[in-house]
C-alpha cells in the first residue's frame, strides 16, 4: 500500500472526526468565492458608480476572509495534530521513517484541502445566483440575477486556498521532527496544572473589564481620556478588553469553581465535583480559547450589530434630514398629481447670524409659511409669535458643542428667541437645518434676496426614481428622498451582506474551534467515564455532567462576547445619535440561536463518544 493510498484509507476512517473540519472549511471557500465571484460579476460591473463600490467592498471583505479563514485552518489543524501524535507515534515505532510519516500527513492535510476546495467552488458556483439576489434585494435593486462563471474568481480563491493547504500540510509534515517518540505517545495525556485563585489576579480582570467600559461609554466630545490618547483609545480599549477576558477566564472563573469545589452543599451533589475538577484541571488551555471564542464572538456582535442597525434605521435617518420628498428652487414643474401628497409653495431669505465665536447662514420664513410647512409635517407645538419675537429651528442642535440661540439681531434691532426647535423643517440638501421665523412685517423689511422654493409629498415616495431623475435634471439646488434613500440602501445593503456573511463565517470558524476543543477533550475523558460507568454511575448522571461541562465552555464566552458586544453598540449608537434596541436584539438572538446550535451537536458528540469509550471498555 502506498503512503497516498494510506492517508486515503486514513481519511475515509476519520471522516466524522473531520466532517465539521470540512465542513466549516467548505463554507468559508465558498463564501470566499462567492465575494471573488460578486467582484467579477457583470451584473454589478453594469451598475456604474455602484459598481466601484461593491467591487471595493468585496475586495476588502475577501482579504479579511483570506487571512481570518488562514488562522482558523491552522487552528483547527493543531487540534488534529494533537490527536493524532500516538498514531504517528504507532507509525515510527513500527519502523516507518519520519520522512515517510511526514510525507503522509502532507498527502493527507492536502487531499482534504483540495476536496474542500473543489466543493466550496461548485456550491459556491451554485449558490452565487441566490447570494447575489440577496445582495441586489438588500440594496433595494430591481435587477434579475443570472449565473455568471467567473475564470478570475476560480483562479484567485484556487491560488488563496491551496496556498493556505500547502502551508498547514508543510507545518503537519514538520512535525514529526519536532518531537520525541515518547512526546507523541502521551501528547493527549499531557494536561495542565490546576491552577490556583489568585484574588489579585480576579481583582485585575474585572478591572480591566471596568476600565474598558468605562472608556467605550465615555462621550468623545467631552471626555479627558479620549482627549488625551486620541484616535489610540480604541486600541487601548480593546487591549482591556482582550486582558480583561483572559484574566476572567484565567482567574475570575478559577476562583469561582474552587469556591463551589469547596461548598461540600454543591460539590457532593451528583458529580459536581468532578465537573468543577475537569474545569479546574484545563483552564489554563482553556483560558486562551475562551479568551479567543469571546472577542470573536463581541467582533462579530459588535460589527454586525452595527451594520444592521444603521441599515434597520436608514429609512428614519433619510426622513429625519429629508421630510420633503423633494425640494427645489424655481418655479413649479409637471409631476402627476394622482401621487401628490401634499405641495407648498414659499418664499425665503437668507441672513447671517453673529454668534459668540463665528457667524452663521439662516434661512429666514414669514409666520405664515412656518405654519403651512409645520402643520403639514405634523408638528404639534406650533406657537403664534409675537411682533417683537422670532422663532429659531437647528436641526443638527446638540448641547455638546451647539451653541443655542437665545436672540437675534435683523436690522440692527436685537430680538429674543421666544422658542428654539431642534426639528428639521425643510430638506437639508437644500435649504440646510438653520431658520429663524419672522413676523410678517419684519420678513418685508429684511434687505435679502429672495428665493422661491418648492416642496412635494408624493405617495411610494421610494419608487419614484424616474420622477427623481426627471427633476434633479430640470431644477435648480434639488434634494430628493427617493435618490437619497436609494443611495443608502445600496451602500448599506452591501455592508450588511458582506457582514452578515463574514459574521457567519465568523460564528461557524467559532463554534467549530469550540467543538474541536471539546472532541479532543471527550477522547482524553473516555477512560475516565468508562471507569465511571463500571462502578455503577448511571448514564443520565453522566449525560447531565457533560452537558455542564460543555454548557460552561459555550456559555460563559457567548455571555462575556454578549456583554461586550452590547457595550460597544451602545456606545456606537452614541456616537451616531441613533436608536439600535429592536435591530441589536434581533442580532444577538439570531447569534445565540446559531451559536446554540453548536452547543447541541458538541454534547451529542461528546456523549457518543464517551458512550463508545466505555462500550469498548
Amino acid at each position: 500500500m502506498t503512503l497516498f493510498e494510506l492517508a486515503l484509507k486514513n481519511i475515509r476512517r476519520n471522516m466524522k472526526s473531520y466532517s465539521l473540519y470540512i465542513g466549516s472549511t467548505v463554507f468559508s471557500i465558498l463564501i470566499y468565492f462567492t465575494f471573488a465571484t460578486l467582484k467579477y460579476s457583470e451584473d454589478i460591473s453594469g451598475m456604474a458608480e455602484t459598481s466601484k463600490q461593491i467591487k471595493g467592498i468585496m475586495g476588502a471583505s475577501a482579504f479579511v476572509l483570506m487571512i481570518f479563514v488562514a488562522i482558523f485552518i491552522l487552528y483547527s489543524n493543531s487540534f488534529f495534530m494533537k490527536k493524532r501524535k500516538k498514531e504517528v507515534a504507532l507509525y515510527s515505532l513500527l519502523g516507518v521513517r519520519k520522512k515517510s510519516i511526514g510525507f503522509l500527513l502532507f498527502f493527507e492535510n492536502m487531499v482534504i484541502g483540495l476536496v474542500s476546495l473543489g466543493i466550496g467552488v461548485v456550491l459556491g458556483f451554485l449558490l452565487s445566483r441566490m447570494l447575489l439576489t440577496i445582495l441586489l434585494k438588500l440594496m433595494g435593486l430591481d435587477i434579475v440575477a443570472g449565473f455568471a462563471f467567473s475564470m478570475n474568481a476560480l483562479i484567485n480563491t484556487c491560488i488563496v486556498f491551496f496556498i493556505i493547504f500547502l502551508f498547514t500540510s508543510l507545518m503537519g509534515h514538520r512535525i514529526i521532527y519536532r518531537f520525541k517518540l515518547i512526546d507523541l505517545f502521551h501528547a493527549e495525556k499531557k494536561g495542565e496544572n490546576v491552577p490556583k485563585a489568585r484574588v489579585i489576579t480576579a481583582v485585575l480582570g474585572v478591572a480591566s473589564l471596568a476600565i474598558a467600559y468605562y472608556l467605550a461609554l465615555q462621550d468623545l466630545t467631552e471626555s479627558q481620556v479620549w482627549r488625551v490618547l486620541g484616535l489610540a483609545t480604541p486600541i487601548v480599549i480593546i487591549a482591556f478588553t482582550v486582558l480583561g477576558s483572559y484574566l476572567l477566564f484565567h482567574s475570575v472563573l478559577v476562583y469561582v469553581l474552587s469556591a463551589l469545589k469547596g461548598n461540600a452543599r454543591w460539590a457532593w451533589k451528583g458529580l459536581h465535583m468532578m465537573t468543577a475538577s475537569q474545569l479546574l484541571y484545563r483552564i489554563r488551555g482553556n483560558a486562551k480559547t475562551l479568551t479567543l471564542i469571546t472577542i470573536l464572538s463581541a467582533t462579530t456582535i459588535t460589527s454586525g450589530g452595527a451594520v444592521f442597525g444603521v441599515y434597520y434605521n436608514a429609512e428614519k435617518n433619510v426622513r429625519e434630514y429629508t421630510p420633503y420628498t423633494f425640494m427645489w428652487e424655481g418655479e413649479k414643474q409637471a409631476i402627476d398629481t394622482s401621487i401628490i401628497e401634499s405641495e407648498i409653495t414659499f418664499y425665503s431669505k437668507m441672513i447671517r447670524v453673529a454668534l459668540d465665536k463665528y457667524e452663521m447662514e439662516y434661512v429666514v420664513i414669514d409666520e405664515a409659511t412656518f405654519g403651512k410647512l409645520a402643520k403639514d409635517l405634523g408638528w404639534s407645538d406650533i406657537q403664534k409669535l409675537r411682533q417683537n419675537e422670532v422663532f429659531a429651528i437647528d436641526a443638527f442642535f446638540d448641547e455638546r458643542w451647539s451653541e443655542k440661540l437665545d436672540s437675534v439681531t435683523i436690522n440692527k434691532v436685537e430680538f429674543p428667541v421666544a422658542k428654539f426647535y431642534d426639528k428639521v423643517l425643510f430638506n437639508v440638501e437644500t435649504l440646510g437645518g438653520n431658520a429663524i421665523v419672522v413676523p410678517e412685517q419684519l420678513y418685508d423689511e429684511i434687505k435679502s434676496d429672495e428665493t422661491l422654493i418648492q416642496a412635494v409629498k408624493v405617495t411610494n415616495y421610494k419608487n419614484q426614481s424616474a420622477v427623481s431623475d426627471r427633476l434633479a435634471a430640470s431644477t435648480e439646488n434639488f434634494s430628493s428622498a427617493t435618490a437619497d434613500y436609494k443611495n443608502t440602501i445600496e451602500s448599506l445593503g452591501a455592508l450588511l451582506f458582506v457582514g452578515s456573511f463574514l459574521g457567519l463565517v465568523f460564528l461557524v470558524a467559532t463554534g467549530s474551534i469550540i467543538f474541536f476543543k471539546m472532541m479532543t477533550e471527550a477522547e482524553e475523558d473516555k477512560a475516565k467515564y468508562a471507569i465511571l460507568h463500571k462502578i455503577g454511575v448511571s448514564k443520565k448522571d453522566m449525560n447531565r455532567t457533560i452537558r455542564g461541562q460543555v454548557g460552561v465552555i459555550f456559555t460563559v464566552p457567548l455571555v462575556l462576547g454578549l456583554i461586550h458586544g452590547g457595550v460597544a453598540l451602545v456606545a456606537v449608537s452614541n456616537m451616531f445619535m441613533m436608536d439600535f434596541l429592536v435591530p441589536v436584539v434581533i442580532w444577538m438572538l439570531a447569534y445565540t440561536m446559531i451559536y446554540a446550535m453548536y452547543y447541541f451537536a458538541t454534547v451529542r458528540s461528546f456523549i457518543k463518544t464517551i458512550r463508545r469509550g466505555y462500550l469498548e471498555g
